[in-house]
């Protein structure tokens, strides 16, 4: 453990614009909660940054005083990189102003900012960039792995969309990294986690889209999951890139348009946006409707920033979460099977198992163009286990592992690094593959002393 002179500590909080949280403070216990109730850290002080000049100043008194050293964006990590223990964390969740050109297309975000506070100032004048799937994210980390969610199989990944950035590294400069500035940097950053440094401002390409877009909810008895799995299989070659239908497996929960008799029994659900215009909206989810006999469906035009809220009740802050995760080519039929038996012994009703249909756009640039190299994943499968209480830890750990280890031989052998948990740094060779050296390199130039490792770590050489 690390001890720094309260003298140190006054000049510190001195010399800064943003608040400064001790362990005594009032709101530091409140400070060191972050989304996933699974992680319980003790940071020796908490820097709620106002600016680039507060970043550039807890860079350096971390640096200078061998502190462990924790960036926090939205808090949403599932491995808890948003803290650390005894050390120094920059929270960055006063840092959330969202700026548009309308007529640029282009958004200018900072990293505190959440994927609503995007969201609503880019729907105002009816843009949007792809992002994930849960409202209250961080723009930040969700970028900095990839980024995914609705609009990707039109629109690629979030690091696609991603023209810009200003970056604090790690000897305190502020570097802008672009494909003509530190484009090495630019590069890393597009997948490569926090390893590189703190992003203090994002630029990034908008697109037109809705206000409204046309979507929702079919909900098919698990019973005939299995064919409906198979028709949707079949199905998704064909499906036009403004359509973008994933698979959920769990527990119906009591939704209005669900039937009593069916809340709290398996069901498959299957959830779609399509984001073409609204008037085609029936007919490009017609074919999802006839995968099975639904208990219940909701579908019809809504605001994307609604449905970019419609999960959030699901994904509330303070439950304990675990996921494991595989990216897959196909959905094949002894996955299907595995899928089947593991939502029969489900460990607690607020667990669930999805398919995320990606490709389209996401396929397109080559696995080298940005960090991120996973090109070939059609579906993004993440086995979400999530529960109250701490007593349920080992049993739905394990349903959750168990279910991992069935289904890998069906999957391609990377993983999505946003979907890692704080244990699995031995997968870090699967999220970036083939990168993986470059990522080394590029490191070795911008963090030679690792102060950034908070994170699914790339450890540097030199």
């Amino acid at each position: 453990m690390v001890t720094v002179s309260s003298s140190a500590i006054d000049e510190f909080k001195a010399g800064l614009r943003g608040q400064l949280l001790l362990p005594d403070s009032t709101d530091f216990d409140a400070a060191r909660h972050i989304w996933n109730a699974m992680i319980d850290r003790s940071p020796a002080m908490i820097l709620r940054c106002a600016g680039v000049a507060d970043v550039r100043r807890g860079i350096e008194f971390a640096r200078i005083n061998g502190l462990p050293l924790a960036i926090r964006g939205g808090g949403h990590n599932i491995g808890g990189s948003a803290l650390c223990d005894d050390g120094l964390v920059l929270d960055m969740s006063a840092m959330k102003s969202v700026r548009i050109d309308p007529q640029a297309q282009r958004a200018y975000v900072e990293p505190g900012a959440t994927l609503h506070d995007f969201d609503h100032e880019a729907q105002a004048f009816g843009l949007a960039t792809p992002l994930g799937i849960n409202s209250t994210t961080g723009v930040a980390g969700l970028t900095l792995g990839g980024g995914f969610g609705w609009l990707s199989r039109r629109y690629g990944m979030t690091v696609d969309n991603l023209v810009g950035a200003d970056v604090v590294t790690a000897d305190g400069e502020l570097r802008r990294a672009s494909a003509t500035q530190n484009d090495d940097l630019f590069w890393a950053i597009r997948g490569g986690g926090g390893n590189f440094g703190v992003v203090t401002q994002f630029e990034f390409a908008l697109h037109p889209v809705g206000p409204l877009v046309y979507g929702g909810l079919v909900v098919l008895p698990f019973a005939e999951a299995k064919q409906a799995l198979l028709k949707y299989r079949a199905a998704a070659p064909a499906m036009p890139e403004e359509l973008a239908v994933w698979a959920v497996a769990r527990l119906a929960p009591p939704l209005p348009f669900l039937p009593p008799e069916v809340h709290g029994k398996p069901v498959l659900v299957f959830a779609m946006c399509f984001n073409g215009p609204v008037e085609n909206g029936p007919a490009a989810v017609e074919a999802v409707r006839a995968f099975g006999t639904p208990v219940g469906e909701h579908l019809g035009p809504m605001p994307y920033e609604m449905w970019q809220q419609a999960f959030d009740p699901l994904l509330t802050p303070g439950a304990r979460n675990y996921w494991k995760s595989h990216n897959l080519g196909a959905i094949d039929d002894g996955l299907i099977d595995a899928l089947i038996q593991a939502i029969e012994t489900l460990p607690s009703p607020q667990c669930e198992i999805f398919f995320g249909l990606i490709g389209g756009a996401t396929q397109r640039p080559a696995p080298d163009a940005t960090a991120y190299p996973n090109r070939n994943t059609l579906y993004g499968m993440n086995v979400h286990g999530r529960w109250d209480d701490a007593r349920d830890d080992e049993r739905c750990i394990a349903w959750a592992r168990e279910f991992c280890d069935a289904t890998r031989p069906f999957a391609l052998g990377s993983v999505y690094v946003n979907f890692m948990t704080e244990e699995e740094s031995g997968r870090i060779a699967e999220a970036y593959g083939p990168n993986y050296d470059r990522l080394v390199e590029v490191k070795n130039r911008y963090d030679p002393h690792n102060l950034f490792h908070h994170n699914q770590n790339i450890r540097p050489t030199v």
